[in-house]
């Protein structure tokens, strides 16, 4: 690895107060590698529903604020729940919205997924089809490891904490594995 860090942000795509989701992605700063930042993107929650008559009259500041910290980001870790089998509405309208933006944020970003669900699958449906998106949207999914971290209740504490030592190496594991891979791209 170069002495130069890496800088990541995190996209979380839940809006609940006491989201497992969350509370997993405010982990991750205190579990980056040696020569990894972590630093949180902010809540998608202020974005307008996708429009396209609403896109005409100029992108939402709040759009284009989010598009340039991902740009200065050297990857992203995307942390969101599944609902319906499926990627969140709000991450959705999010990644709607930044896909139509000239000099589309996430063309040739890397990207890391993380998942925590209280059902046994740990939003592995969610990841599959979020993978499909980025896919279109041109960006460098890192294929393993995949962190899906199933039967949440038992693994965060009531003050929002990330308490299963399980969870936490694993994530771990895939922030290092996600360093290596920033770090073989830049190399080219």
């Amino acid at each position: 690895m170069s002495s130069q860090n890496i800088r990541l942000v995190t996209l979380v795509g839940s809006l609940r107060k006491g989201s497992y989701n969350a509370a997993l992605a405010r982990a991750l700063p205190g579990w980056a590698p040696e020569g990894v930042e972590i630093h949180p993107l902010p809540s998608i929650g202020t974005l307008p529903l996708y429009d396209a008559d609403l896109q005409d009259r100029g992108f939402p500041q709040e759009v284009t604020a989010l598009a340039e910290a991902i740009r200065a980001a050297d990857g992203v870790v995307i942390v969101s729940p599944e609902y319906n089998y499926s990627v969140p509405g709000v991450l959705k309208n999010a990644l709607d919205w930044l896909s139509r933006l000239p000099e589309q944020p996430f063309a040739k970003k890397p990207v890391a997924i993380q998942s925590a669900s209280p059902g046994i699958f740990g939003g592995a449906r969610m990841q599959y089809h979020l993978r499909q998106v980025l896919v279109f949207l041109d960006a460098y999914v890192l294929p393993r490891p995949e962190v899906m971290v199933g039967q949440v209740m038992g693994k965060i504490d009531d003050q929002g904490n990330v308490t299963d030592t399980a969870t936490r190496d694993f994530s771990q594991g895939q922030l290092a594995a996600f360093r290596d891979f920033i770090g073989m791209m830049r190399k080219g």
